[in-house]
């Protein structure tokens, strides 16, 4: 069994753009620039965005933090959301969500330029990834993507099921892994919360993608022997054992999983950790496809 290792391969990833920055610096070019906007003082939220602007300082970028007051109200929003558009010293941005509810959610992040869509949220960017044309794909498909292809996961002809169907990862990786390419090639099948038969799926695939959201959901009993485990999910479980009073699990059962698996990715450590390094990767992507 090998573990795919989160934390290394983002740490490597890093290391390859920070080289790359470098040398734009030699040349006298501008560095990359990525913003977030963070409204209110959620404290998830507020570390999520604090390690992303420790992340672009790491690499070389350039990082502008906009903290905007959990009152603000839409229309304000969506001025400052213009004013990052415009802004031409900038490569990409964030909305860091969750947002108040007195906002809609769909119409700030429809209100984002695609060319500074880092995140790659926006319709426009999502029908492109669909179309296999150069897009920003959203941070943990991406990541999943990655930690594939480096760890050279069998892919091409096999059967993948991914568990879950959200915009953010469902959608995107089961579209990503059809597709013709290193980590690609697969025959996906979509399952989610609805689906009926499930274990007798999980238990064909060669590949299962976890995005259910639900702890230690998947178990030994519904995998085969050598399948190659994604555990996407990320749950705080109470475990008053435990200093900070919980613990994080993914929605694999990982111990009894992992015995049976040829590849696994460990919660926390697995896919966690890509999210911010394909961030990174995609403002570099934005300096390199805005500039041309």
């Amino acid at each position: 069994m090998i573990r795919l290792d989160g934390k290394e391969t983002s740490n490597t990833i890093k290391e390859e753009i920070k080289v790359q920055v470098t040398e734009m610096k030699a040349k006298g070019e501008r560095v990359p620039h990525l913003a977030a906007v963070l409204v209110g003082t959620d404290g998830a939220s507020l570390t999520y965005v604090g390690s992303k602007v420790r992340s672009c300082e790491y690499v070389g970028f350039d990082s502008t933090l906009i903290q905007l007051e959990e009152t603000i109200t839409e229309e304000a929003l969506l001025a400052q959301i213009d004013t990052l558009n415009k802004d031409e010293r900038l490569d990409g941005y964030i909305v860091q969500l969750p947002l108040p509810k007195h906002i809609d959610e769909e119409k700030i992040l429809l209100a984002i330029d695609p060319k500074k869509d880092v995140d790659g949220f926006h319709p426009a960017n999502f029908g492109r990834m669909a179309l296999d044309l150069d897009a920003f794909i959203p941070a943990t498909p991406f990541g999943i993507m990655q930690l594939l292809e480096r760890y050279k996961v069998p892919t091409s002809g096999k059967h993948c099921v991914v568990v879950g169907r959200s915009h953010i990862v469902g959608r995107p990786i089961s579209i990503l892994m059809s597709q013709k390419g290193p980590a690609g090639d697969a025959t996906v099948t979509v399952a989610h919360s609805r689906t009926q038969n499930l274990a007798e799926l999980t238990r064909q695939a060669d590949i299962v993608v976890m995005a259910l959201g639900i702890p230690e959901y998947l178990t030994a009993d519904m995998v085969k022997e050598g399948a190659a485990i994604i555990d996407v999910g990320i749950t705080r479980v109470a475990d008053e054992s435990h200093p900070k009073g919980y613990v994080i699990k993914g929605d694999v059962a990982f111990d009894e999983v992992a015995a049976k698996a040829s590849y696994i990715t460990p919660v926390p450590g697995g896919v966690g950790p890509m999210t911010i390094a394909m961030l990174l990767k995609n403002t570099l992507l934005a300096r390199q496809w805005n500039q041309a």
